[in-house]
């Protein structure tokens, strides 16, 4: 495949269909791997915040152990915006492939070496600091990560069908949250609770090294994207690509922030968070729903491509607006469902309101990249997407948590996800509908 195009064809439309579709599922694929490393890591973390809250910030107070251990969950995000400017920066001047591998082994050895901490008990002080400046690492990765693969696939798919191919990212990231619970399910099963306090939470992050081992061999054997090979022949890339984002792209930002925003929210609140809702706060058993979740992950991953497919033929705008709408609309009544103390109930109220998180993830990701020219779209969209991240990912587990310990009120994440999903639809209003355009 030649990497210099005749001038007259637009960037994304160069290679021919055939090669073109090989290429784009290629790119699907290692984008994937790469992508379910790094939600598997955030996943196992969420999934276990209550069993290792203790082996790190032990004390009496075991809601004042949790709040600590997801105080230490989001300063990660604090470090995904660093790591999107710096890496960004070489995905734009170097090549988006070289920094994918990069991001993905960077990733999965920091997950592994949370699995070899020593705890407060053997360790004292030195327990959490080291919990912490791993969790900073592996924010400094996660920030090239997820949206440089998006960006990636984008470049690699064919002209109105980014939608479809890019819908594959984001089923990285329900196959890493289904690792994650299976892991966690499958652990708390063989070992039972007494050992799974004891030692057996290591496991799951320990299982991050031979998946970093597989997902770095799939990452090796792709070539670079297609519009950033001809960016390449014809044009130099950019000295400072951020000023230029924030200088030529500001309204971009922006939108992409907003809507980053609300998709992290209906992730992290959504998802990852009702793992906590269901067994702190509603006292269900943690391996049943460690299943649950498992199963949702994956019913979800199998839903993304379908989402995908149909904004490509419908636009962006709508199929999002669609999520996020349901999102503001099941939360809260599904949670009083889950609130009956019925496992079957629960389970059915849990497949619900996550019915929209296929929807946003899916189109999210390609949409985020259609709003970027090549020159600095990996900037762009990592820069993005990452500030939204904080404060919907990073942020919200926390403030759910301390907000339920204020008020009293179990519903106060659904109140947070509603608010999220209504800024995510603000932004919609001006963003321009990018289903068929060509990448410039």
């Amino acid at each position: 495949m030649s990497s210099a195009p005749a001038p007259a064809l637009p960037l994304a439309d160069a290679p021919a269909v055939s090669d073109a579709k090989i290429t784009a599922r290629k790119a699907a694929l290692a984008a994937a791997a790469g992508t379910a490393i790094e939600y598997y890591e955030f996943g196992v973390y969420g999934y276990l915040a209550s069993t290792i809250g203790p082996m790190f910030f032990p004390g009496d107070n075991a809601a004042a152990s949790l709040l600590a251990i997801l105080a230490v969950f989001g300063s990660a995000f604090l470090m995904r915006p660093v790591g999107g400017i710096v890496l960004g920066r070489l995905g734009d001047r170097l090549g988006r492939r070289a920094i994918l591998l990069v991001t993905v082994i960077g990733m999965g050895v920091a997950t592994g070496l949370v699995g070899l901490l020593p705890t407060a008990t053997s360790a004292g002080l030195i327990a959490p600091v080291l919990l912490l400046l791993i969790r900073l690492a592996q924010g400094f990765f996660a920030g090239g990560e997820v949206t440089g693969a998006a960006a990636y696939v984008a470049e690699s798919a064919p002209r109105g069908q980014r939608g479809f191919y890019g819908a594959f990212t984001p089923v990285g990231v329900a196959i890493g949250g289904a690792l994650a619970a299976t892991v966690c399910g499958l652990s708390s099963v063989i070992l039972g609770a007494e050992q799974m306090q004891a030692w057996g939470w290591r496991i799951p992050f320990l299982m991050a090294i031979p998946m970093v081992i597989v997902s770095s061999m799939v990452r090796r054997r792709v070539e670079e994207s297609v519009s950033f090979q001809q960016f390449q022949a014809h044009h130099e890339p950019p000295k400072a690509p951020l000023s230029e984002v924030m200088r030529e792209h500001g309204s971009s930002v922006l939108r992409v922030t907003l809507l980053a925003f609300g998709q992290n929210v209906g992730y992290w609140v959504g998802l990852v968070f009702m793992n906590l809702y269901l067994t702190t706060h509603l006292k269900y058993d943690k391996t049943t729903v460690y299943w649950i979740l498992a199963f949702v992950s994956i019913s979800m991953a199998f839903l993304m491509p379908v989402f995908g497919a149909l904004s490509d033929r419908v636009g962006r705008r709508k199929v999002l607006a669609a999520g996020f709408i349901g999102y503001a609309v099941l939360v809260l009544p599904m949670m009083v469902l889950m609130d009956r103390h019925n496992i079957g109930l629960a389970f059915l109220a849990m497949m619900v309101v996550a019915l929209p998180l296929p929807i946003v993830q899916s189109v999210g990701y390609p949409t985020y990249a259609e709003q970027f020219p090549t020159r600095v779209r990996y900037t762009g969209m990592a820069f993005s997407f990452n500030i939204g991240a904080i404060v919907g990912g990073g942020i919200t587990p926390y403030v759910a948590t301390a907000l339920i310990g204020q008020t009293g009120n179990l519903l106060m994440p659904g109140f947070l996800l509603v608010g999220g999903a209504l800024v995510a639809l603000m932004a919609l209003v001006g963003l321009r509908e990018t289903a068929q355009e060509a990448l410039q």
